[in-house]
């Protein structure tokens, strides 16, 4: 198993919604791990500091079909009927990836557990498998508190996937998603 630390840089020039993530960005970098689980399978952690609190962090995050506004790439996010009343989610990414457009779906079964956590397992997509959760804790740092949020996904790729490039752009969309989560909270507080 190969694990790989990274705080992520702000060097993306091919996303368009980068330049507007990037305020106040030196203040709590996001930090990301890959892990190396198999041949073609990845762990992928990020995790930020947000200042705000655990509750309106949790709602931005739950507020699923209002997620395709902020986050980068993410094209649709809408709620599906469950069989068994759960949370089912179909979620599709889509961006440009040397030149060509790149799209990936996954239909995803959630399980909250307020206020801590939001696990989530792939039923339908385009991987061979996809799954993970969000994690919140408080934190507190002098007299700054506010929520430690950490993304970790696993990812199996299927073969005609090029699993560099997929660790490679996941990496980069974790960091994103974070700091627009981040952004988002924000926002929020001065509106």
């Amino acid at each position: 198993m190969t694990t790989e630390n990274k705080t992520a840089g702000l060097d993306s020039p091919n996303l368009i919604d980068d330049n507007a993530l990037e305020t106040n960005l030196d203040i709590d970098p996001v930090i990301i791990q890959v892990e190396k689980l198999a041949e073609r399978q990845r762990q992928i952690t990020a995790q930020v500091q947000i200042p705000h609190s655990i509750e309106k962090v949790w709602k931005i995050l739950t507020d699923y079909e209002a997620l395709p506004q902020f986050i980068p790439n993410l094209a649709k996010s809408c709620l599906l009927e469950h069989p068994n009343g759960g949370i089912r989610l179909e979620q599709i990414g889509s961006q440009r990836l040397l030149n060509f457009k790149f799209c990936a779906r996954v239909v995803l079964d959630l399980e909250e557990i307020f206020p801590k956590l939001i696990n989530f397992q792939m039923v339908e997509g385009d991987f061979k498998g996809f799954s993970g959760c969000w994690s919140l804790e408080p934190y507190t740092v002098g007299t700054s508190q506010g929520t430690k949020l950490c993304y970790t996904i696993q990812v199996w790729t299927k073969l005609t996937m090029p699993i560099a490039i997929i660790e490679k752009r996941l990496s980069k969309d974790l960091q994103l998603n974070l700091i627009a989560i981040r952004q988002r909270a924000n926002e929020q507080v001065l509106s």
